[in-house]
């Protein structure tokens, strides 16, 4: 084996004194030496690094050593750098030197290095060792050398005795944290000594590519924030070797129930496959079923129904149930209708969406019972799943565009194909084995004596549920070991839009069938949908089933395990299994066309197709058995170990007996004896007399305290070991394992950054760098390892398709991770790091793997021969491997094992508590590589085992391990503080102590009553606390600390939380001194259950008891104050050191305080306390009248540690003085952070960036608003800032354009806006508009960004320059462009962009927030804070635990915190206050009395409140005694309704200042229902510096729709701001200047009045200083503009689930200003009212599709079905004929035209018929009349009409304007037939043909590149549309043409000139020229049979009278031609 090896002896001539360490690096893999303690000149290193190497060393490489000055607290400091060429090594494979270092600039300083390298080469050539002095490793326990790295490969470092390990250990404790390092030091490769090699196991080699190569090179000359200093800036606490960490989150909280609400909308149906169609839109989710209503005679539906449904179960059944939408045809309540088409989607693929929700998505409808149909339409909806704390932002609501581009947004998730195809799944079931009992005992007794039979107590079925449908197996009656060979067939779409299989064992019984297991499959992973992808596919493989215990019982308590919910607490079955897909050609004829589940059988399976059997050994030694719940009761306790059935004593009797045992699953007998002929032949007869010992002998247990019990395993270890035999699939686990270990060394990585990042400690962007570097080595290790068995035989097709994509994916992880590193920069830090966070959930997803091989291994506590706790611990994670990356991680270590209790009985309180905690010692591997089964036990220990004879001793496993190697240790539990904790107490409040217990040791400290943050500053010292084995390896890996956090309570104690710690070890020979001692604090996050319940601050320290007993240990302070008794507080040297601060406290007031014990509170006080100290609030004498403080500020000095991490919590108390001297506690806040009040003082150099030079600030003309900044000029500091506005060049354009088009004529009249139109609804809707723009934008800008990084990403890997980086993106942009410009044209934009833009800026713009006002002004928190009151127990609800219903009240005021002394500087300031201390010019806190006027818009998506899943809300406005109930006003059957309303009322601040905005839902006969409800404080909003008073607008207008709002005019409002902010008056000069604080700004200085006489004005120019008040220094900030804010709102029923928005806004006006003027009219737009008049003309070419009785021909009786729109039908033309005349067989129609306006079916006309037309043409002259209210803004027809009979009054709905014409032909008796039908949309239809030839089926087909009318700017416009239908296959053709006329009016128009329906009065229409032949034929029969005749056989009449007359002729000439020849030759 090849190796380097470096001997590094020393450095000299080093400057100063301190801590040392080096570095040495090679080949990229850096080691780092132990720390050298305060050496002067020289540091004597003395350490051997070693790096195993796979390819020969090459001459050019390099070796780099560097040392540094090391640092606990700041990064360490590079003293010089030494690197050298290996050229001299290779040749001569040896050398000795001393050379200099040399320093940051390249240059030589005085520091040597002195050093040894060896090399040995593979044949031996080179550098031969003596004695083997370097490689003769004995075996790893002895481990001579050390090899440490970040390398993320093996999760362990073998330690060694050696000095190197003791000293890195704890050397360098930077940033620690809880029970866990930072980084755990590695060891590379495993060295076997030569009497392993007959294994010819090849060592793991070290290959990887040099990251640092250039680095070298560069030999030091790069700046330090280039290193990857990794290791040097942060170190475990512990490193670990034979112990592993212990999981801290206990309880399991899969199966607990959660709130979830899912809306659904439906808005409508486009194309839906059928003729005439009536339809209705199921939505069934899970059981639940809701329906829209009908709409009749169409196949486009517009719906927009909003249903929700509310679910309250485990996340898991409610991610795998299934959303299904239905189209339904006619559907009524006789019968069902008949289905159209379905979409199927699981609820899990939309929670996973982004924002949990698909918007405005199009669901593509298949048949489920046809597969080879095509698409059956598509239905637009918005699908949102919310849980409980998740909010949704939904895009806004207002006039939304309808998009029309279906193919491009399709309802499926990103990456899916948008045509799916047909697929088979099939699930291939052969057989199972080991089942439990399903029956009582007493049943198979009766069985037996009828039956005389014994026959197994269980009938097992398979069923599998798959999107939503179930298929199953039959059932094997009475079988433990059940073979079906069956397969079960889904068919469905793939890729499926469901996640999950479900798989499931079930027996079969008379009564009820019930689960035996579950097991779920997730397609994702045994699929890959990449370009190299393959199709799911699994096994045939193994699936391992848990579930509850096996002891049968008739009411299981813990069957839900059994049903897959929650985890499994014993093992219950395995079923083997495989699965296939295969993608359907659905145009072959033999194909099944329907989707039922079938079940065939299939051929069995080969014994050999899931792998060789194999012999497992699993060992397992219990070390300790502590904190043991005294509950259980004093019985003897013993241990039980399974794996599957093997080892289960008491229920797992259904197993194999011991000769099927041998015989599992048909092994043969020659593959047992080829096993044996493998072995010894000692092995073999030992093998057979090896019984398994699966339980510990019973033990009574021993009072540990009062709340737990040990069991005494003192020196003796009782061991179980158990043989079992499984298919040898480890390879599968191997490859989780490393994939697993390097996700847990990232994932330490990535959470140590994390806290550098929150500790603001320094160089995070190094320590990334280094976890990078791990993570690119780890990914290479693994594709090098998992390369080899590329081949192996005896895998499943899943097998090598994962190893491919697994190896693929962590390639390309390590590639991204290395170009990453190079990447990481300061700024970029936490950028890249939520990248790594990607990396580490891809890592996860990959590391589980599908198939499952060995079970998991299960250990029980029983007592009195009932199973009492248990843990599960995965077979992977103990899984040996003779290549280190690959074992286990807990495999061959000591665990600290916490069992629980099983199943439900495991959530809540009952999960906290411990059961029990082992520390455990595990091995499995096969049976073959026994003999390394001990070798990871702490040493010391000798085996005792039970032999039946001697001769097989040396072979048998021990039973128990006795330790004759004793420890004692003394242990130091430093108890300061603990924060942020549980409440407990009915007060808010608890009485924490603390118990901290270390082995079978536990002692408390002392009970702190009422407080959540207490400070113990205690020490406990646990004496003579004994431990077992080697005195160096129990320096190295100690067992842990459990510390419990309990409230003190009469009677018991109440569990708070718990959390675990390392102590740091001192060994009897090693001095107490830095850097190790004395051990600094730390904090230990406290877990209570999965949630945190606060953290403790504590030091462990473990000392050894030498020879000279304790007194040889530091000396112990005695008690430090006698008032605390015996109690000794924490030593000076780990206490931290204290400065004086000073704490000012602001006392505003207290508001909204709930009463206690039923008692108002009438006088309360405000006590803070913080480290002991505090101060009192002045008393409120009368909280009712004033509950605001009269003094303001008070202040206290306060000894605080000097680190500001450390610094205790403030508590905040508010009690209430009663009589008699009583206090009454109302409530508490703890304020965890005082970094956000520490007093900062402002940087004078910063603040005034304004004389810099000339700023031109360029506007647009029409509205005064920043829009582009340039400093151009650069002038002398003294002079002014200019800000000059010009007019924007793009501007200028546009209004060149818009004067050419005006030019040319263009129907432009419409877009010059009258200001008299315009209201306030006009900005509202322009302001969405923008809203919606600067959303577009800001995507394609985050695109743009989100590319142009992956750009660099490419260009630093390939060195490209800069500038191809520039001509990159500006290529990219043009395509996103093109992208938008080809996303415009589809939407059919006709209007020109810039004209439409012009438009706009007409309309003033008011800001609308998609969020509220508060999260966009950090809660107008500037200067006033609100802290929450809590009184009352926390709730242990979920992590999320809302504390709402905790809150009792608030206390407003603020802190500022400053360390003393303060500078003069500040103190000195004109006009400074010293009583308001920091609080300086901050308003008086006296009653004020304020006029609220409060706006409310709209609300969007509210909950339903009534049963038909609507709602009739209305407005209720609370404001402290005032309620405005707006209940007369009430929306009927609303969820969006528009209020428009505004309320006015009169508050008086502090007193009421809370406001409620409710919606409430109107009801008849109950009370009414609380929908949701919204608070706003509205004094923080009040005297906030953002003025949020009045917003703002962005011009000033005396009158129209935007006139000024505030009392105050924007002069006024500038020159109170600039008087508060103690800057100059604002100077307003000539030319629009105006001068404020150095900055000057220009604007207009004319406005006009109504009467449209302009004047001067300064307002304009004061109206631009607000809208840039940001900008001027110092006092600047962003005012509060004109806005809508939307709000969601919460019911207190439903917590944490929104129940829909509400937008509105709220304006305050101070009674003592001048009043405002009145309030806006934001009332609700009234519709418009039109008539749409429709003249339908003529009809051509309609197909005929009657036959004539007489003639056969195919004739239609035309009619056409079709406001006040007047639609006038003048014909058809082209009309298909449907009847076959009944004599002559001529195909005609009976024609007749039908028409009416979406959502007015009832409203329907019908035209006159045309009988009997042959030709298709059909001529009415008829009109139509529709009269329709109409949105001008949201382009929507409203409709108002009850819903039904039984409804109390009228809805109101709104739906696009569309116009439907359809042609029919009229049956007498049969119903008539529909032949073809057009829908008009009337705001863009295209324009119709002039005439009827010009008239085609391309003005459907190409609607979108038509150009397109609106019959609102057009108003009248006639001509010819084609009539449309689909056929069979289909496909749209063309069935006749008409020719219409329409014409709108508006209602008064209408007035004026009313017409007749039809042709009637008034204005007639004459009457149509019809042909004859359009009457009866029995009224005129010989015209009709004349026409007929005439008609289709006139050419034939025609031929053959000519051929008549010819005949003729010849028979006159036949017949005369001899009289005229006689008369010729006679002459006569």
């Amino acid at each position: 084996m090849m190796a380097l090896t470096v001997h590094l002896k020393s450095v000299a001539n080093l400057r100063g004194k301190g801590d040392r360490i080096a570095k040495v690096t090679f080949r990229g893999l850096p080691f780092y030496s132990r720390v050298a303690a305060n050496c002067e000149a020289v540091a004597h290193f003395n350490e051997m690094f070693q790096w195993p190497i796979a390819s020969r060393l090459d001459g050019s490489e390099m070796l780099e050593i560097q040392v540094y000055n090391y640092s606990k607290v700041f990064s360490n400091r590079l003293v010089g750098t030494f690197c050298m060429v290996l050229q001299k090594v290779a040749e001569e494979g040896q050398l000795e030197l001393t050379d200099t270092f040399i320093d940051d600039n390249n240059t030589s300083i005085n520091t040597s290095v002195t050093i040894e390298i060896r090399y040995q080469s593979m044949d031996g050539t080179v550098g031969m060792r003596s004695n083997g002095e370097y490689l003769d490793v004995p075996d790893d326990r002895d481990g001579m050398f050390t090899f440490e790295t970040d390398s993320l490969l093996s999760g362990q470092s073998h330690g060694s005795g050696a000095s190197a390990k003791r000293s890195l250990q704890g050397s360098i404790p930077t940033f620690r944290k809880s029970g866990k390092g930072v980084f755990a030091a590695m060891k590379l490769g495993k060295i076997r000594s030569s009497k392993d090699d007959h294994k010819k196991d090849e060592p793991a080699v070290l290959d990887m590519e040099d990251l640092d190569k250039k680095a070298m090179r560069l030999a030091g000359m790069l700046e330090p924030d280039a290193i990857s200093l990794a290791s040097v800036t942060a170190v475990t606490t512990n490193i670990s070797n034979k112990r592993s960490k212990p999981d801290i989150k206990i309880e399991p909280s899969s199966g607990r129930p959660v709130d979830y609400q899912i809306s659904v909308t439906i808005i409508e149906a486009r194309q839906l496959i059928g003729l005439n169609m009536d339809p209705v839109v199921c939505v069934e989710i899970g059981e639940e079923k809701k329906h829209t209503s009908m709409k009749e005679s169409t196949n486009c539906p517009y719906y927009n129904e909003y249903f929700v449904f509310d679910f309250h179960v485990p996340p898991d059944v409610m991610f795998d149930k299934i959303i299904k939408l239905s189209v339904i045809h006619s559907k009524n309540l006789l019968r069902s209708g008949t289905l159209v088409g379905t979409f199927k989607m699981d609820v899990g693929t939309v929670y996973h969406q982004p924002e949990h929700q698909f918007y405005h998505k199009w669901a593509i409808l298949s048949d489920p019972v046809d597969i080879t149909a095509a698409c059956k339409g598509y239905l637009k909806c918005d699908i949102a799943v919310v849980g409980k704390g998740d909010n949704i932002k939904t895009p806004h609501k207002a006039n939304e565009t309808d998009e029309d581009d279906v193919e491009g947004n399709l309802l499926l998730p990103e990456g899916f194909p948008a045509e799916r195809q047909w697929a088979r799944f099939y699930v291939k079931v052969y057989r199972a084995e080991g089942l439990p009992k399903m029956n009582t005992n007493i049943m198979a007794n009766v069985k037996k004596a009828f039956i005389g039979e014994n026959r197994d107590l269980v009938d097992p079925y398979v069923q599998v549920y798959f999107s939503g449908q179930k298929g199953k197996t039959s059932v094997q009656k009475s079988s433990y070991e059940p073979i079906w060979n069956e397969q079960i067939v889904f068919t469905e779409l793939f890729p499926p839009l469901c996640k999950r299989m479900k798989v499931q064992i079930r027996d079969s019984d008379k009564v009820n069938d019930v689960a035996i297991g579950t097991h779920f499959i997730d397609l994702r992973k045994i699929s890959n949908e990449g370009d190299k992808g393959f199709l799911p596919t699994l096994g045939p493989a193994w699936a391992n089933m848990y579930g509850s215990t096996r002891q049968y019982t008739l009411m299981d308590e813990h069957q839900d395990l059994n049903d897959g919910l929650g985890e499994g607490v014993s093992f219950r079955a395995r079923l083997l299994l495989s699965i296939a897909v295969e993608i359907l050609d659905t145009t072959s004829p033999e194909i099944l066309s329907s989707t039922e589940v079938q079940t065939d059988s299939i051929s069995n399976i080969s014994e050999s197709a899931t792998g060789k059997m194999e012999e497992f050994f699993l060992f397992g030694a219990f070390l300790e058995a502590t904190m043991i719940d005294r509950k259980i009761g004093d019985k003897p306790i013993t241990f039980e170990i399974t794996i599957g059935n093997y080892g289960n004593q008491i229920d797992g009797t259904s197993g194999p007996s011991s000769s099927r045992k041998k015989k599992k699953d048909g092994e043969s007998d020659e593959e047992d004896s080829g096993l044996i002929q493998n072995s010894s032949e000692d092995e073999a007869d030992e093998e057979s007399h090896l019984e398994s010992v699966s339980c510990t002998p019973p033990v009574k247990p021993v009072v540990t305290d009062r709340n737990y019990f040990h069991l005494p395993y003192f020196e003796k270890k009782p061991c179980v070991y158990i043989k079992s035999w499984w298919q040898d699939q480890r390879r599968r686990l191997y490859n989780a394992n490393m994939m697993d270990k390097i996700a847990d060394k990232l994932e330490e990585g990535v959470n140590d950054v994390q806290e550098i990042i929150k500790t603001e400690k320094a160089f995070p962007e190094r320590r990334l760098r280094g976890v990078l570097e791990e993570l690119s080595f780890g990914c290479s290790r693994f594709v090098n390892l998992a390369n080899k068995d590329i081949n192996q035989t005896g895998r499943t097709k899943l097998d090598r398709e994962r190893l491919k994509s697994c190896m693929r994916e962590m390639d390309n992880i390590g590639q991204q991770a290395k170009q990453m590193r190079m990447q990481v920069k300061k700024n970029t830090v936490k950028d890249k790091l939520k990248l790594a966070q990607n990396f580490l959930q891809r890592l996860r997803f990959l590391a589980d793997e599908p198939q499952h091989s060995i079970p998991d291994v299960f250990v029980w506590m029983m007592s009195n021969n009932k199973r009492i706790a248990y843990a599960r611990i995965p077979s992977k994670d103990i899984l040996y491997s003779v290549v280190d990356e690959e074992t286990g991680k807990d495999c061959g270590k000591v665990k600290a094992v916490f069992l629980k209790l099983p199943g439900k009985k495991g959530f809540g309180p009952a999960g906290w508590t411990v059961q029990a905690k082992l520390e455990l010692y595990l091995w499995l591997g096969l049976n073959k590589q026994r003999k390394e089964f001990l070798s990871g036990l702490p040493n010391g220990f000798e085996e005792l085992k039970v032999a039946k004879t001697d001769r097989y001793l040396h072979s048998v496993p021990p039973v128990s391990l006795v330790y004759n190697m004793k420890q004692v240790f003394q242990l130091r539990a430093h108890m300061y503080q603990a924060r942020s904790l549980f409440a407990a107490d009915s007060s808010g409040l608890s009485d924490p102590f603390a118990r901290v217990f270390f082995s079978t040791h536990s002692q408390v400290t002392e009970v702190l009553s009422e407080t959540l943050c207490p400070t113990w500053d205690q020490l406990l010292v646990f004496d003579d606390v004994e431990l077992f084995g080697e005195a160096s390896e129990l320096r190295d890996d100690p067992p842990i600390i459990v510390v419990e956090i309990y409230d003190q309570d009469t009677g018991k104690a109440e569990f708070i939380g718990r959390t675990f710690a390392k102590p740091t070890i001192k060994m009897c020979d090693e001095h107490y001194g830095p850097p190790r001692f004395p051990p600094q604090l730390e904090y230990f996050q406290i877990y209570r259950g999965n949630c945190t319940a606060g953290e403790l601050l504590a030091a462990f320290e473990l000392l050894q008891i030498g020879q000279g007993g304790s007194a040889d240990l530091p000396p112990l302070e005695g008690p430090a104050d006698s008032e605390r008794g015996p109690i000794i507080p924490v030593p000076l040297g780990i206490r931290p050191v204290l400065s004086r601060y000073r704490i000012e406290v602001l006392f505003w007031g207290l508001r909204d305080l709930k009463r206690i014990n039923l008692a108002q509170v009438d006088r309360p006080r405000v006590d803070i306390e913080c480290a002991g100290r505090g101060v009192q609030s002045v008393l409120i004498q009368n909280y009712k009248k004033n509950p605001n403080f009269s003094t303001l500020v008070k202040w206290f000095e306060v000894d605080l540690p000097e680190n500001e991490l450390l610094h205790p919590p403030l508590n905040i108390r508010v009690v209430d003085c009663r009589a008699f001297g009583r206090y009454t506690l109302v409530g508490s806040h703890a304020v965890s952070s005082l970094r956000h009040f520490l007093y900062s003082a402002p940087n004078k150099a910063s603040s005034n960036w304004g004389s810099a030079g000339e700023i031109i600030v360029i506007m647009d003309s029409m509205e005064p608003t920043l829009r582009k900044m340039d400093t151009c000029v650069k002038l002398d500091a003294t002079s002014d800032a200019v800000v000059k506005v010009d007019m924007i060049d793009d501007e200028r354009d546009k209004e060149k354009k818009r004067k050419k088009k005006k030019k040319k004529g263009a129907a432009d009249e419409e877009d010059e806006t009258d200001e008299s139109v315009l209201d306030w609804w006009s900005k509202y809707f322009a302001s969405i508009e923008t809203l919606k723009e600067t959303l577009r934008a800001q995507e394609a800008a985050q695109a743009e960004a989100e590319e142009r990084e992956d750009l660099e990403i490419a260009a630093e890997a390939a060195d490209i320059k800069c500038d191809d980086i520039v001509r990159k993106g500006s290529r990219m942009r043009e395509r996103i462009k093109e992208k938008r410009n080809a996303k415009d044209k589809k939407k059919g934009h006709a209007v020109d962009g810039a004209e439409k833009q012009i438009v706009k800026s007409k309309v003033d713009e008011l800001m609308v927030y998609n969020k509220e006002l508060e999260t966009e002004y950090g809660d107008f928190e500037d200067w006033l804070h609100t802290f929450n009151l809590y009184r009352g127990k926390a709730g242990d609800d979920d992590e999320h635990a809302l504390d709402d219903d905790r809150i009792v009240g608030r206390f407003k005021g603020s802190l500022c915190m400053y360390k003393l002394p303060l500078s003069e500087e500040i103190t000195r300031d004109v006009g400074f206050d010293p009583n308001m201390g920091m609080f300086q010019s901050i308003p008086h806190n006296d009653p004020i009395n304020v006029l609220v006027r409060v706006y409310v818009v709209r609300a969007t998506d509210l909950h339903p409140a009534d049963i038909n899943g609507k709602a009739d809300p209305y407005v209720v406005i609370k404001l402290g005694r005032s309620e405005v109930k707006d209940k007369e006003n009430y929306i009927s059957k609303q969820l969006n309704p528009v209020f428009g309303k505004s309320f006015d009322i009169e508050a008086r601040f502090p007193m009421e200042s809370m406001l409620t905005v409710s919606v409430y839902d109107w009801d008849l006969v109950s009370t009414d229902d609380l929908i949701g409800e919204t608070k706003i404080d509205l004094e923080n909003r009040f005297y906030s510096k953002y003025r949020a008073t009045c917003g703002i607008s962005s011009s000033y207008s005396l009158h129209g729709y935007n006139v000024w709002r505030d009392p105050l005019k924007p002069s006024q409002i500038l020159a109170k701001l600039c008087k508060e902010g103690k800057i100059d008056a604002p100077q307003y000069g000539t030319g629009g200047k105006v001068k404020v604080a150095n900055r000057i700004f220009v604007g207009p200085t004319e406005i006009e009045d109504e009467n449209g006489l302009k004047k001067q004005t300064e307002e304009h120019l004061a109206l631009t200083v607000l809208n840039h008040w940001e900008e001027i220094p110092r006092v600047g900030c962003r005012l509060v503009p004109e806005h809508v804010e939307t709000r969601p709102l919460l019911n207190p029923d439903k917590p944490g689930i929104e129940q829909g928005r509400i937008e509105m806004w709220v304006d305050m006006f101070p009674m003592d200003t001048p009043a405002p003027g009145p309030a806006i009219e934001i009332s609700p737009r009234k519709p418009k009212r039109y008539e749409l008049r429709v003249i339908i003309w003529n009809t051509d070419e309609v197909i005929l599709e009657d036959d004539d009785y007489f003639t056969g021909e195919k004739s239609s009786d035309i009619f056409v079905r079709g406001f006040e729109l007047r639609v006038i039908i003048w014909n058809t033309d082209d009309v298909i004929l449907e009847d076959d005349a009944f004599l002559t067989g001529e195909k005609m129609s009976d024609i007749y035209v039908r028409g009416w306006l979406k959502g007015q079916q009832e409203d329907r006309q019908d035209t006159d018929v045309h009988y009997h037309s042959l030709t298709g043409e059909g001529n009415f002259n008829w009109r139509f009349v529709f009269p329709f209210d109409y949105l001008m803004a949201e382009e929507k027809i409203v409709i108002s009409k009850k819903e039904s009979m039984f409804s109390w009054d009228e809805t109101e709905y709104k739906i696009p304007a569309r116009l439907t014409l359809q042609v029919w032909d009229a049956d007498h008796f049969s119903a008539d037939d529909f032949l073809g039908a057009i829908e008009l949309d009337l705001n863009r239809f295209p324009r119709g043909a002039k005439t009827s030839k010009q008239c085609s089926i391309d003005m459907i087909r190409n609607e979108q590149e038509l150009p397109s009318i609106s019959i609102f700017k057009q108003k009248r416009v006639k001509g010819w549309w084609p009539f449309v239908a689909r056929d069979e296959n289909d496909e749209m053709e063309l069935t006749g043409k008409v020719e219409a006329e329409l014409h709108l009016v508006t209602a008064e128009e209408a007035e004026k000139s009313p017409v007749g329906l039809g042709r009637n009065e008034p204005d007639p229409l004459e009457k149509p020229n019809r042909p004859d032949t359009s009457f009866m034929w029995f009224l005129g029969p010989l015209k009709s049979i004349r026409y007929f005749l005439w008609h289709n056989y006139r050419w034939l009449i025609l031929k053959v009278l000519g051929l008549i007359l010819l005949l003729l002729m010849l028979g006159l000439f036949l017949y005369s031609i001899p009289g005229y020849l006689v008369k010729k030759m006679l002459g006569v």
